[in-house]
């Protein structure tokens, strides 16, 4: 052991052996980045702007919103840096913050889903007591317990791995240091919230009922299966069915396009967020 020396730098494979698609993919990516942050950034602007929209649904919005920004700040930079600049090093520390920024987004969002499918199986199957089960006061503390677990969680795993020693290789297998994390037991919560709520949707004789309720909820149902195929597979799949290539893709998928799209798939039909956003344009341009 005396004569072995400790890593101080990793190598992150690329994501691409073909040079002539790096440029593409690049582009590809840093659009993505740049309406992830502007997107996320002015929704959560104009909710914080507006009085009105002060409401726990929104606070679970823009908790997610957040998350989101948090989920591809440590990944996409680094990401672009080795499709352009060809640098694949990262430091131990960097590789280290990396992981711990990235294990507390991914832990937060699915949290974060599964208590926001609470609120709707409350909303759809328990009509009577939705205001003492998902008043201002319980939404508080489930989106304080989300923030406060997914940190500590990912403060312990990388603590953890900051007690290993690293003689090698090196080379990190995907575009970024992460570590596999387990879902399990929210992924069964939701999946149960949510069977609860198609089975009340289906009880539902009248087709225009039917309609009625399902578009209430229907941009959660959409997130919830993004959030979930991209994260199984990433972090849950058996280890003989791995593909380097598609857990990088999904890692790409993961860490830039849900934060883009995210925004998009809440906002598209919520015309409150858009006269918010209004409102916030107006303002600025206004001061221009």
């Amino acid at each position: 052991m005396s004569n072995q020396s400790q890593v101080t730098e990793f190598v992150l494979q690329g994501l691409l052996e073909a040079p002539h698609l790096q440029v593409l993919f690049f582009v590809l990516c840093l659009s993505l980045y740049t309406m992830a942050l502007c997107g996320n950034s002015l929704i959560v602007v104009a909710i914080s702007c507006s009085s009105g929209l002060h409401t726990p649904l929104y606070l679970f919005l823009v908790s997610l919103l957040v998350l989101d920004v948090i989920c591809a700040c440590p990944v996409v930079p680094k990401l672009l840096e080795i499709l352009m600049a060809e640098k694949r090093g990262i430091s131990y520390r960097g590789c280290m913050a990396q992981m711990y920024f990235l294990s507390w987004s991914v832990a937060g969002e699915t949290l974060l889903l599964t208590a926001m499918a609470y609120k709707h199986y409350v909303a759809m199957c328990r009509p009577l007591h939705y205001g003492s089960m998902t008043g201002p006061w319980v939404c508080a503390v489930l989106t304080g317990a989300v923030w406060g677990t997914s940190m500590l969680g990912a403060g312990v795993n990388t603590c953890l791995m900051l007690r290993l020693t690293f003689c090698g290789p090196d080379v990190v297998e995907p575009s970024f240091c992460e570590i596999p994390l387990s879902s399990s037991a929210a992924l069964l919560l939701t999946v149960a919230s949510h069977g609860c709520i198609v089975a009340s949707i289906l009880g539902i004789h009248m087709a225009e009922g039917k309609q009625r309720v399902f578009s209430t909820c229907w941009s959660h149902l959409l997130v919830v299966t993004m959030n979930y195929s991209t994260v199984i597979h990433t972090y849950m799949s058996p280890g003989s069915s791995y593909s380097p290539g598609a857990g990088k893709a999904m890692a790409v998928l993961y860490s830039s396009v849900s934060p883009t799209s995210n925004p998009l798939i809440y906002t598209l039909r919520k015309k409150d967020v858009k006269a918010a956003l209004r409102n916030v344009f107006t303002l600025w341009a206004g001061k221009l």
